[in-house]
């Protein structure tokens, strides 16, 4: 594998740079992309690189696994990339980025670099190149590192590049256009049949120039033609989805409507300093100020996943099962629209050991999670009611990379439908908070989700959650394509529309849209961003206490002093409550044990993959003879 390559140096000129580095992590965060010098003779040899160009590997959107071969070009400070070098000298870009407004991170021993613009997040990866066989010994090659790409990214470069390009351009111009000239001097001369034929030859090759050119504007004007009919579909959905009123009204379940405190105002949180300090690491690691924080962790955010369940009691109740799957589809994005309003503060991490219930008579659901794993942390979850099982385990990976915030999740959702046997599988899509560190913070998700009738081939849906365009409008953002095609890959139904706003489907008998988010409910922001659901989560009614496990995360006192308004106390505690679990890990190491979920038994699924499921102990033991009189864990 080749990497950059780069025409002959046109001048020497050294700079120095300086970084921030974590050693731990191998990652350095560059405060400019200026190079940084070393000591000794080769100092002297640093060269501007001309136009770069040639194959580097870019980390996959999708399915966040292995790398794609691309070819890179590097030209006035625009990286500009494709699946090969014919392609982006066609004008069929894959994307591009300044390179002078990116957060740029590196790590010297795996060869990668990382390129955050806050819109743009690009993870890749130098290779050097292994000469071929069948070239001489004497041949050039190129070994393309993290110190000659920080050269080529040199954007103390970028003004002379531009100029000599610039120059290089009206050269070029100015050349045809005296080679026109010549050629039409020749034509008005010319004497003889012959003469005026080589004439039309050489200006044959000139007009073909300029049907290249005419084919590429008609491509461009064809790809604008069909995004402006996607916008156009997009536009109609949002139109039929707000005159929709909402399919379920709330019901008024008589639980709180807002937190006892409203939630801390954490601009005055060191938080650049603790990310800059844990560049391309696992965040979920790494441990956070209580301010940073919001009163439900992540076994309570799989709870919200249901907050609208209803879609599955519909899709249990539907006989068609393409139309089935249309509402399956919309309960999997369902799940994502609570995100919308919380980009702020982040979950509490559960503890090892720590467990959640929630019972929905309104709904007709129970559920039931528990954390099963500390490293990596998985959260194992389970939800049954008379018309559907849900359940999954979730990995989650969190990084930052300069500007951004990636969170990645790893497991697979499950949903049965009693009714016909149906056992629907999907993925997760990732989760991006942009420009963490400024007010003009937003997220969104982006990537494909594949849901998959294991127990019935009749058809599948593709989700497409996707990425907002750099240069789209507000109203772009969030959007959202589905579509449901049977066995011969012909679409059957067709959704979409913002995943905050609601989904409609022109193609059911009815069109019309089968899903729109509950109201937010009054002052909000004010208390974390939570929907009515979420702020009913952590709630510990009076009948509802005697009946919990110490265990549940309703009784955990960190979590419960920050809901009340208590940062401080709330900082003091956690450290504490995080003290005792590594604690019991130790122990557990020296008797050479390991931690036994109490809930959920590991298994392997129908690809081979290890999952955690319900062991249907947990009602059964609530019920008789009650965890008051059982051994439990003691946690904090």
């Amino acid at each position: 594998m080749s990497g950059l390559e780069k025409t002959p140096p046109t001048l020497n000129k050294p700079t120095h740079s300086r970084s921030s580095s974590t050693a731990s992590s191998h990652w350095e965060v560059m405060d400019d992309l200026q190079v940084e010098m070393v000591s000794g003779d080769n100092s002297q040899d640093l060269t501007i690189p001309g136009i770069c160009e040639g194959y580097l590997l870019k980390r996959r959107k999708w399915p966040l696994k292995g790398w794609h071969k691309r070819y890179f070009v590097l030209e006035t400070g625009i990286l500009r990339y494709s699946k090969t070098q014919q392609d982006i000298t066609r004008g069929k870009l894959h994307g591009s980025l300044d390179v002078g407004l990116a957060v740029m991170s590196i790590n010297k021993k795996s060869n990668r670099i990382d390129l955050d613009a806050g819109d743009v997040l690009y993870h890749m990866k130098v290779c050097p190149r292994v000469p071929k066989r069948s070239e001489s010994k004497h041949t050039w090659t190129h070994t393309c590192s993290v110190r000659s790409l920080l050269l080529m990214l040199n954007v103390n470069f970028f003004i002379f590049l531009s100029l000599s390009v610039h120059a290089s351009l009206k050269s070029v111009h100015d050349a045809l256009a005296q080679e026109r000239q010549r050629l039409q001097d020749t034509y008005h001369q010319s004497t003889t049949l012959a003469e005026v034929r080589v004439y039309a030859f050489m200006e044959t090759g000139l007009v073909y120039e300029m049907c290249v050119f005419i084919c590429v504007r008609v491509l461009f004007l064809t790809d604008c033609l069909l995004g402006c009919l996607s916008r156009g579909v997009l536009l109609f959905y949002r139109a039929s989805i707000s005159k929709t009123p909402n399919s379920v009204v709330p019901k008024n379940t008589g639980r709180r409507t807002t937190l006892a405190a409203h939630c801390p105002d954490n601009a005055q949180v060191g938080l650049m300093q603790i990310l800059y300090n844990n560049i391309g690491k696992d965040l979920s690691r790494v441990s956070m100020p209580a301010a940073l924080n919001e009163p439900i962790n992540l076994m309570q955010r799989l709870c919200e996943e249901l907050e609208y369940s209803e879609l599955l009691d519909t899709a249990n109740n539907t006989q068609d099962p393409y139309q089935r799957m249309v509402y399956v589809g919309a309960f999997a994005i369902s799940g994502y629209a609570t995100a919308h309003y919380r980009n702020r503060y982040k979950p509490f991490n559960p503890l090892l050991g720590e467990t959640y219930e929630c019972l929905r008579e309104d709904k007709g659901f129970r559920y039931i999670s528990e954390q099963v794993c500390h490293h990596p942390p998985i959260s194992a979850c389970h939800a049954d009611s008379d018309n559907f099982s849900f359940w999954q385990d979730q990995r989650w990976k969190n990084k930052f990379w300069g500007k951004s915030l990636e969170i990645m999740p790893t497991g697979m959702v499950n949903v049965t439908l009693p009714r016909f046997g149906d056992h629907y599988e999907w993925n997760k899509v990732v989760t991006c908070i942009h420009n963490v560190l400024s007010q003009q913070r937003y997220l969104e998700h982006y990537g494909e989700v594949i849901i998959r009738n294991l127990n019935g081939n009749a058809c599948t849906c593709k989700i497409t959650f996707v990425k907002s365009r750099y240069w789209g409008s507000d109203t772009n953002k969030n959007e959202v394509q589905g579509t449901v095609v049977d066995q011969t890959g012909s679409v059957i139904h067709r959704f979409g529309g913002l995943w905050h706003e609601g989904i409609f489907c022109d193609t059911l008998p009815t069109p019309q849209c089968i899903w729109k988010p509950n109201s937010q409910p009054k002052d909000y922001y004010l208390y974390y961003g939570f929907s009515s659901f979420t702020l009913e989560l952590n709630e510990l009614t009076p009948g509802l206490k005697p009946l919990l496990p110490p265990t549940d995360s309703r009784l955990r006192p960190d979590q419960r002093m920050l809901e009340e308004g208590r940062v401080d106390d709330c900082d003091k505690f956690k450290e504490e409550v995080e003290d005792m679990q590594r604690e019991r890990r130790k122990q557990l190491a020296k008797k050479g044990q390991e931690y036994i979920p109490r809930f959920f038994k590991k298994a392997m699924d129908s690809s081979g993959r290890d999952v955690w499921l319900t062991n249907g102990t947990y009602w059964k033991v609530r019920e008789n003879p009650g965890f008051a009189n059982t051994h439990n864990l003691e946690l904090w």
